[in-house]
């Protein structure tokens, strides 16, 4: 009822879906462009059109009641920044002790334009090993959905030119704050500008 509710929807709001859902119990999500405070609601439809229960990352201290137990329910895991552990440790632990789970990444780590991707998405995927799934909302095409798989190599400039690849010509809802599609530990000189 709720992937047939969520197409419909998405339907109705001019978009289609695009790829198949993918078909591993875990990975990591990547969601680009990030440009708008749009992505959040598509990309909950877009999973539930897929029929994906998605676990995203967020601030602990938007977790308070009443507005935490709504956010847990739409797949929310409060994260503690000003501890010591570190996130990427976190969410490799996670990995480990589930056998299934679809952790949403937005790479940018921000709305407005970024020099590089947090590499984050990249490091959990490889020390959990679980492939990355680049999931898109593209506002030039109004289309939305899921590419192929990869696991990660540990080569990060090929990995990296994998989704620059598969991002080419895809537009965020605004396109002046899509920012390189590179991580900072790439090397600079060959990567090409946005």
């Amino acid at each position: 009822m709720k992937q047939r509710f969520a197409r419909w929807l998405l339907h109705l709001a001019g978009w289609q879906l695009e790829g198949a859902r993918p078909a591993f119990d875990r990975y990591v999500l990547i969601a680009a462009p990030h440009t708008s405070n749009w992505d959040f609601p598509l990309m909950l439809a877009y999973a539930a059109a897929f029929d994906i229960k998605v676990t995203w990352m967020a601030k602990h201290s938007l977790f308070f009641p009443p507005v935490g137990w709504i956010m847990r329910a739409l797949g929310g895991m409060p994260i503690f920044r000003h501890q010591s552990r570190n996130v990427v440790d976190a969410m490799v632990g996670v990995f480990g002790s589930v056998s299934r789970l679809v952790l949403v990444v937005p790479t940018e780590g921000t709305r407005d334009r970024a020099e590089h991707w947090k590499s984050g998405f990249y490091h959990i995927a490889r020390q959990a090993g679980v492939p990355i799934v680049p999931s898109f909302l593209d506002f030039g095409r109004k289309r939305g959905g899921f590419g192929p798989a990869l696991a990660v190599s540990g080569d990060v400039d090929r990995d990296m030119q994998y989704f620059r690849d598969f991002y080419a010509g895809m537009s965020g809802k605004f396109p002046a704050k899509v920012g390189p599609i590179r991580l900072r530990e790439e090397r600079i000189e060959d990567v090409p500008p946005a």
